[in-house]
């Protein structure tokens, strides 16, 4: 903390702005807005953290859609775990209330409207913690809505205050797949839940509850779930607009989750106590035509037609291009018909993301794609060909969602580098901003476009024909004339990108106003840049994309003359902290004063401890035995080159990357005489969540590579000498 203090009276005296670690830890965290059926105003989120208190405030408030005024929403955010407006109202509400005084562990319905929030009435009590709540107004005045939760084998909720525990601790497994992200698995899997209101009995629940509609589909390896874990949500799933057909996707059941990432999209009607059936299964015609990996994000038309989703075509490949497609759909006594089935989007050599959005004639959708850093809104109409490429509906910020208004405007919640929050609409092409954060809260103050910039710079493969991206980030005290020290930052994935969006763990205007300049390059196997970038990389971990950073790295050294590369750091988390590993290796970690890698594989030849078989497989050209990638881009296998400082971070949770191998990493800094720390949080998975602990991750790192950097004193917290 007095490190931080020190800096902020420095950059006082010369009446310099700072964005400390505090500041972006401590600052408001806004949700998505969701607007009303009357698009007059939208409801959002919102959660704050307080050092001093020591825990966090969170509220439910609204922006009104014309002036961008924000106010309370006279719901308790305390108790109302979620909220979902009522087709064919204004304003009306049903909203999922956190506890239930009937069942222990259990949660409430409530119905009601945002303008008399005070007015609601129960109309449900449900029996396990269900959340994800989808709700559809039926031409009967019946309300069907979704809802998921963890169920038993036996297709029941879980309820884990009444659930029955072993008497003992043992975890026994009989194939492979025993764990995943920071969750050892059970039998329990998560369940897409249906049920109905009643107008005629005031909405209260119909007939015998809540039906599990994954229970029943068959399986071989994998049996059904929905939301799939550990990220899947809400969008995994959807409610057709009349209430007449439900749909979701779940992973491949003849396929063992840890070698295949493929799912399939299920439909069904709601009416029907019919087992739902994949469409785009093994025998359908989309995966005779190859088109066999992960499906997702299922949405059904305004008028109930239709049924668009994405899918990709390898089934081990979690970076494959997303594909929209659609298909008709329609309620056959008690199954559905599916017809037409149709690609829109593949002609668009991007990856489309949600959410779908159809229009209110069901004439064309619109998503969102990663493009040039950052997430635009495109539209496809249902007449696309394989040659249509949709132009961008946003520009220089990242779309977080959005949604469409009444009145056909874009409804936009988006995110950049210098603010972590911006609610504006698009209409004919005109951007009108509500809300900036950043021109409101205090701790956001000096931060703006003007520290953000973008250079391009020639990549390594002769097969390219483009150059690479990186994103610049100066201090918001820069000042010109004078030069600063290269915070050099590598992004994970490998299949991911550095983009002009906001990050509560990686900030970069964070790093930067440590006194760098922060420059972010995207390398062979980043995203947002066509799909022949992303896909180069596989069998390739130390190969294009190392020669890319090294040509990043000299293009700087050349180019950018306020930027010091003799006193630079590199850094980098999860395939990022890899590649600073594999830099440690070779001629270019000489380039640099410290390394900071986080979560990164230092052991290729290690790497079969992960669950994600699938990934490993397939960027290294096969299994371990059959493929030389492994030993060819091991760092490990060049440790007589390892001299530069390295600060090393890895955290017990980390099941996918596991902790094992950054203790092998720091054991062989610490015997080779290398000077180097470990820092690991045995309560963080493969990221750190919890404000204290990335707090301290700030400070440890930040004082690491301002003393190698800067020559500033190294503190010593350090333990267990």
């Amino acid at each position: 903390m007095a490190r931080y203090l020190g800096l902020a009276t420095a950059l006082a005296a010369t009446s310099a702005l700072a964005f400390t670690p505090e500041q972006l830890l401590s600052t408001v965290r806004r949700g998505a807005a969701d607007p009303s059926p009357d698009g007059t105003v939208a409801l959002f989120t919102w959660s704050q953290y307080s050092f001093e208190k020591k825990k966090s405030a969170s509220g439910l408030n609204l922006i009104d859609l014309k002036s961008g005024k924000i106010s309370e929403s006279g719901l308790n955010a305390s108790e109302v775990n979620e909220v979902a407006w009522l087709p064919g109202t204004e304003t009306g509400i049903i909203y999922i209330n956190g506890t239930n005084e009937e069942v222990p562990g259990g949660v409430t319905l409530w119905i009601g409207d945002i303008k008399t929030p005070n007015t609601s009435t129960l109309v449900a009590s449900l029996d396990a913690p269900y959340s994800g709540l989808k709700v559809a107004n039926t031409s009967s005045g019946d309300l069907h809505f979704l809802v998921n939760t963890l169920a038993y084998p036996n297709g029941t909720a879980v309820n884990p205050e009444t659930e029955v525990t072993p008497s003992h601790t043992g975890r026994l497994y009989s194939n492979v797949y025993a764990r995943h992200w920071d969750t050892w698995l059970n039998k329990n899997r998560y369940a897409v839940f249906a049920g109905t209101l009643s107008k005629n009995s005031s909405y209260a629940l119909a007939g015998k509850g809540l039906r599990n509609l994954n229970h029943g589909v068959n399986f071989t390896a994998t049996q059904s779930e929905t939301p799939i874990q550990p990220f899947g949500d809400s969008g995994d799933y959807d409610l057709s607009p009349d209430g007449s057909l439900y749909a979701f996707v779940s992973k491949a059941p003849q396929l063992n989750k840890a070698n295949y990432t493929a799912s399939y999209t299920y439909v069904g009607a709601f009416a029907s106590s019919e087992v739902p059936v994949a469409f785009n299964g093994p025998d359908s015609k989309a995966f005779k035509a190859g088109h066999q990996g992960a499906s997702g994000l299922p949405s059904f038309s305004t008028d109930s037609s239709k049924l668009a989703y994405v899918q990709q075509d390898e089934d081990y490949y979690e970076s494959d291009r997303w594909i929209l497609y659609t298909v008709d759909v329609a309620v056959k006594g008690s199954k559905v018909a599916v017809t037409n089935w149709k690609s829109l989007s593949a002609g668009f050599d991007r990856w489309v993301q949600g959410p779908l959005t159809w229009d209110a004639d069901s004439k064309s959708i619109y998503v969102t794609a990663e493009d040039y850093a950052r997430v635009k809104i495109f539209n496809f109409p249902i007449t696309a060909d394989k040659n249509f490429v949709p132009k961008p509906l946003t520009s220089n910020t990242t779309v977080s969602s959005f949604s469409l208004l009444p009145d056909s405007s874009l409804f936009v919640t988006g995110t950049a580098i210098w603010t972590p929050t911006e609610y504006y609409t698009v209409t004919n092409g005109t951007k009108k901003t509500l809300f900036d954060a950043s021109t409101v809260d205090k701790n956001l103050a000096g931060l703006g476009s003007h520290t953000v910039s973008e250079v391009f710079f020639n990549g390594s493969n002769p097969k390219l024909n483009q150059q690479l991206h990186a994103v610049v980030v100066k201090p918001t005290f820069y000042v010109k004339n004078q030069t600063y020290p290269l915070a050099f930052i590598i992004h994970g994935g490998p299949q991911g990108a550095n983009m002009n969006s906001w990050s509560n763990r990686w900030n970069p205007q964070v790093w930067a106003d440590q006194g760098y300049i922060v420059v972010a390059p995207n390398p062979t196997g980043s995203t947002g840049f066509g799909q022949f970038l992303t896909d180069s990389i596989q069998g390739q971990w130390g190969g294009w994309p190392y020669y890319d950073l090294v040509n990043a790295w000299e293009y700087i050294n050349k180019n950018l003359a306020d930027v010091d590369t003799k006193n630079g750091i590199a850094a980098g988390a999860s395939y990022g902290g890899y590649m600073t590993n594999w830099i440690q290796s070779n001629d270019l970690g000489k380039k640099f004063k410290a390394l900071v890698t986080h979560d990164g594989i230092s052991n290729t030849e290690a790497a079969w401890a992960t669950e994600e078989l699938w990934f490993i497989r397939h960027d290294y050209n096969g299994s371990i035995w059959n493929s030389d990638a492994y030993k060819k881009w091991n760092p490990q296998n060049h440790i007589a080159n390892w001299s530069t400082p390295q600060f090393v971070v890895h955290n017990s949770l980390d099941y996918r990357l596991p902790e094992s191998d950054g203790l092998g990493l720091f054991n062989i800094l610490q015997a080779r005489g290398v000077p180097s720390r470990f820092l690991s949080f045995p309560d963080e998975n493969h990221w750190v969540l919890k404000q204290k602990n990335s707090l301290f991750w700030h400070k440890e790192i930040f004082n690491w590579i301002n003393h190698y950097s800067k020559g500033q004193p190294l503190d010593d917290e350090p333990i267990g000498h």
